[in-house]
């Protein structure tokens, strides 16, 4: 008799807490805020320490190249350091470790023969997101049906990261159909925020969010097909980077509503620091086409006319608005433009087989689909008459009992997406991807036509605009991707970086009119105690295929910011 789909879920989930070495194992952690434990639980050497510490991926790969660190032992510090994080937040799926290893001697045998690295990534880790195939191994994306899907060759990224001398070495976790701002399914189970272990770490990349927060990888790679990169890194404090369609080869990689291209995923760099964001494009860009960076015109969207931010957020943008002025950077506001048609087109096309991929891979062994992200909801929809449960992890039954936990946002958005079973027709696709190139030329032009009062003779620079209106929520409640997917849609590279965290100081607006019953649910979330030192993040927009425009760009902001402060 075939196993049930929650006994094979179990066993892989253990099999996974199995591969984690004894001498690694943490003492148990209470703790909410869990960011210092992986320094100070006694599990890591000085030196170990001193490795992981190190953000700018820059200093690792020097050390490496001039042989003051050898893969092995870098490999290993940040191995030891991920499999903490794994125990504080659930951020990890496939752990190899003696295959990581072998890669990092390979490695140093290589320096030392031939006297060169391999490539610029030289003895490097670096963490994958779980859909990034690795030949012999598995790729479970979360969903039950593909637990012993063991891959026969490696994703393009994959092989490109070994040509380079990286030494990929996790994988990490996701949601159920990669198409939730949280991450939960029912194989890993939940991710958690290393800031607050009872907030979301974001999604779909929260794996590599909180593992990255935690300093548990120097570089990861995610995707991004309405936020998925940028949102963890918002949420988990981190910096991130959205690139334009193909700027890097998605070849290889396993996808939910694979050939759906109308709206197409991206890969996307994450990590500590700009610098290390630098390593995925070419040599710097001079920003010619942005008067050389020497006065730049920033324009900033305090409000997308569909969510209100939380007044945190609305004081980082306060705060680099006035880093970048203290700079000679001019900064306007940005005036919104069909955002809420340009959502509504985005939800559609997503949703054009009317959720025929996610039933399809569930239904093979009986898995239930995973149509919210509430702990509450995960658990109702395990239970049985008699109280018991056929499928559910002890942290589950935590958050749920958590005092901090709340009832779903009231009617978001989103929901008519997942609720949506209608299957739309070959004409009506074609329908939409006219209005999405339309959409796209009015935009674009609707960005060209700022050139009349920028005072430059050139267009707004970049566009800075929340990520999410919040900081990272409690889980389940993370409804919110309006800021997000306007620019997937749109094809624009989006740059995210932290900027500030909740104060007590952040009070509450007073009561306001609303955009609309999600913009209301959103508005009563807030209260300062509980998003209390959350981190903010931020986005840097561009013009389509300009990522090294980007990127720069990126800098001067930063260094803006370290110059007055992160208050």
């Amino acid at each position: 008799m075939a196993a049930k789909w929650h006994e094979v879920a179990r066993s892989r989930k253990k099999q996974q807490s199995d591969a984690i070495p004894q001498e690694w194992t943490l003492k148990e952690c209470s703790e909410r805020n869990v960011m210092s434990v992986p320094s100070s639980c006694g599990i890591l050497t000085a030196l170990e320490i001193e490795i992981t510490g190190s953000t700018n991926v820059e200093v690792i790969l020097s050390n490496l190249q001039n042989s003051k660190w050898t893969s092995r032992s870098v490999t290993t510090a940040f191995y030891k350091r991920a499999i903490i994080a794994q125990q504080l937040t659930n951020c990890l799926t496939e752990i190899f470790i003696e295959r990581a290893l072998a890669r990092a001697d390979y490695c140093d045998d290589y320096l030392k023969k031939n006297g060169k690295p391999i490539g610029p990534l030289h003895g490097l880790p670096v963490s994958l997101k779980d859909q990034f195939a690795m030949k012999g191994i598995e790729t479970i994306m979360g969903y039950v049906s593909w637990i012993g899907r063991v891959a026969e060759h490696d994703a393009v990224i994959v092989e490109i990261l070994y040509e380079t001398g990286a030494v990929p070495f996790v994988r990490t976790n996701v949601p159920q159909s990669l198409m939730f701002a949280e991450t939960y399914n029912n194989v890993f189970g939940r991710t958690t925020n290393p800031y607050n272990r009872s907030h979301t770490a974001g999604g779909s990349s929260g794996g590599e969010g909180a593992l990255i927060a935690l300093k548990g990888s120097p570089l990861g790679v995610g995707t991004d097909i309405g936020g998925s990169v940028r949102i963890p890194a918002s949420c988990c404090g981190i910096y991130s980077l959205r690139p334009s369609y193909n700027r890097l080869p998605y070849g290889g990689a396993l996808n939910s509503m694979d050939g759906q291209e109308a709206l197409r995923s991206v890969i996307g760099p994450m990590a500590s620091s700009v610098s290390s964001l630098k390593r995925w494009c070419e040599s710097d860009y001079q920003l010619r086409d942005h008067g050389g960076g020497e006065k730049l015109v920033f324009g900033f969207m305090w409000d997308n006319g569909i969510i209100r931010p939380h007044p945190p957020v609305r004081r980082a943008m306060e705060s680099v608005k006035n880093a970048l002025k203290s700079r000679g950077h001019e900064v306007v506001d940005w005036q919104n433009y069909k955002h809420l048609d340009i959502y509504k087109i985005a939800m559609k096309l997503y949703g054009a087989d009317g959720g025929e991929d996610n039933r399809a891979a569930c239904s093979g062994v009986g898995e239930p689909i995973v149509n919210s992200m509430s702990p509450k909801k995960n658990l109702d929809q395990m239970s049985h008459e008699d109280g018991s449960y056929s499928h559910i992890y002890d942290l589950e039954k935590t958050f749920v009992e958590d005092p901090d936990a709340m009832d779903p946002i009231a009617d978001p958005v989103i929901d008519q997406f997942r609720q949506n079973t209608e299957i739309i027709t070959a004409y009506q696709l074609w329908d939409l991807h006219i209005q999405r190139r339309n959409l796209r030329a009015e935009y674009n032009r609707h960005w060209e036509e700022t050139k009349s009062f920028t005072g430059t003779g050139r267009p707004i620079d970049a566009i800075i605009s929340p990520v999410i209106p919040y900081a990272a929520p409690p889980h389940g409640l993370n409804t919110d991707s309006f800021y997000t997917i306007i620019w997937n849609l749109l094809d624009c590279p989006a740059a995210v970086f932290p900027v500030t965290t909740v104060k007590p100081s952040d009070y509450a607006d007073a009561p306001h009119d609303f955009y609309n019953t999600e913009d209301k649910s959103i508005y009563e979330l807030y209260t300062p105690d509980r998003f209390r030192d959350m981190p903010i993040g931020l986005q840097l927009i561009g013009r389509s295929q300009e990522e090294e425009a980007v990127i720069r760009m990126l800098e001067i902001v930063d260094d803006a910011l370290n110059s007055v402060g992160r208050g």
